[in-house]
């Protein structure tokens, strides 16, 4: 708004006066106008949010990324990078080198799984994962990975949202913000938390951050009902269903109209609609009984350790199959953060997913999905190659490791993910990144190319920059890979 003219009254005629404050009134209609002006901008950027299918930057390998996140960050020398050294010399003193940055590490570690190499390409897997094993050929394990940050909650925004500070969008929201939504009667980006408990930091693990929250992942429950109050407690006629939902949404554009660039507000409505579409919609795509008792099976739905697993494993396919760009699989708080007896840990939570994901990626490919599916498999980081001592625990056989952000693991599949290959490699100790050290952000900017987004125009201007899921980092596609 335009000040008034300062002006002293007492020393100037009424005329003065008048053609002086006729000057401030068209400086008030000129800041009422240019307030039109911005209402209007707002309006037009609120029209602009929306998951209608958007075209992608370049022709897409793959249409969809299922990521299965493993809270706690899995032990890489335990399960994909096998280190012979290691394993000679555990039980030694680390080198300096390697040795750990809080000095809990007293003594090397080496793993007490078997090594094997499987398919034609002969790539190396734990004796752990037998099942995900049988698709060697099928999978690129990256064995240089590094993080910014040793801490889960940190290192989980790092792995998630592409910086260690909390309040960014996660990459699931990026992708519904860049490409929509196949299906418009289901969610662009959907998250399936454990039955049992929430991941740690919860929600905000498929938050959209400052992107509109039209893009926010949306959390469905795999044991009860998928969605809650998506039906009514009373069934209603056909006919009366869509009179209630056509004056509802005449009700919510009335409503809209008079508060441009409420995002909010638009994402409310966006999910109020999309809520009487998915009706009908996800009570189909959810529904594992239609699936026959061959691929429950295959799912491990038959036994109890891989059940809850095997279920949102499944529901991923059946949710992908109809269009969902985006879908998180969580286990329940950080179950792989194996602090004392690693061993016991790390089996453990090996028996829950391995039959699982493999039974995911033998159905994906037998159905023609892999080919536009990315599977994606990791945590926020790996672990120490060094033992833990906590509190004086020295039994042979039981001890843990600690959090490490400085080399790890992780593997992708499908999408036109080139699999059969081990990228990058740690040192003899699985310590330290060394070859083809690969960050967060080259995975985020590979993982968008595949569906055919290139990251640096991947843009959302907030707080005066233009935004993206690589921010600052000079990443590049990992061109070996696809």
């Amino acid at each position: 708004m335009f000040p008034l003219p300062s002006f002293d009254f007492t020393q100037s005629s009424r005329r003065d006066a008048i053609a002086r404050m006729g000057c401030g009134f068209g400086g008030l209609a000129l800041g009422s106008l240019l307030g039109d002006f911005d209402r209007a901008a707002h309006a037009t950027e609120t029209a602009a949010h929306s998951v209608l299918p958007k075209p992608s930057h370049h022709a897409p390998q793959a249409r969809a990324v299922i990521q299965l996140f493993m809270h706690g960050g899995p032990s890489q020398v335990d399960l994909l990078d096998e280190k012979k050294e290691l394993s000679r010399l555990s039980g030694q003193a680390p080198p300096a080198e390697v040795a750990d940055d809080e000095n809990r590490t007293k003594h090397l570690l080496g793993s007490p799984f078997k090594f094997s190499q499987h398919g034609e390409s002969g790539l190396a897997f734990s004796e752990v994962l037998p099942h995900i094993a049988q698709h060697a050929d099928d999978i690129a394990v990256i064995r240089s990975m590094f993080t910014e940050h040793r801490n889960h909650e940190q290192a989980i925004w790092m792995a998630n949202t592409g910086l260690t500070v909390s309040g960014r969008p996660n990459i699931g929201s990026w992708v519904a913000f860049g490409l929509g939504a196949e299906n418009q009667n289901l969610p662009a980006y959907v998250s399936l938390p454990d039955p049992g408990g929430m991941p740690v930091d919860g929600a905000r693990n498929w938050s959209s951050g400052w992107l509109p929250p039209l893009y926010q992942g949306t959390a469905i429950r795999s044991e009860g009902m998928p969605v809650l109050h998506l039906q009514p407690k009373t069934p209603r006629a056909s006919e009366i269903d869509s009179a209630r939902l056509e004056l509802l949404r005449k009700l919510n554009a009335r409503h809209q109209q008079s508060r441009p660039g409420e995002l909010d507000l638009d994402a409310r409505i966006a999910s109020f609609e999309l809520a009487a579409r998915m009706q009908l919609t996800a009570t189909d795509a959810l529904d594992l009984n239609q699936e026959t008792a061959a691929t429950q099976q295959l799912y491990g739905l038959n036994q109890d350790k891989t059940r809850s697993y095997g279920k949102r494993c499944l529901m991923a396919r059946r949710l992908v199959e109809r269009g969902v760009r985006f879908v998180q699989i969580f286990m329940a708080g950080q179950p792989w953060d194996t602090h004392s007896n690693n061993v016991a840990g790390t089996r453990s939570c090996c028996e829950q997913t391995d039959l699982p994901v493999a039974g995911l990626l033998t159905d994906l490919k037998q159905r023609g999905l892999l080919d536009s599916t990315i599977v994606q498999w990791g945590g926020e980081f790996g672990r120490t190659p060094g033992a833990e001592v906590r509190d004086g625990n020295k039994t042979p056989g039981v001890e843990g490791r600690d959090h490490h952000p400085y080399g790890f693991s992780i593997w992708l599949a499908g999408g036109g993910i080139r699999g059969g290959q081990a990228y990058g490699a740690t040192d003899d100790f699985g310590y330290r990144a060394i070859t083809n050290r690969t960050q967060t952000a080259d995975l985020h900017a590979t993982i968008l190319h595949q569906l055919g987004l290139d990251h640096e125009r991947l843009t959302f201007h907030h707080n005066s920059r233009d935004e993206r899921l690589t921010d600052v980092y000079k990443a590049r596609v990992i061109s070996e890979l696809v």
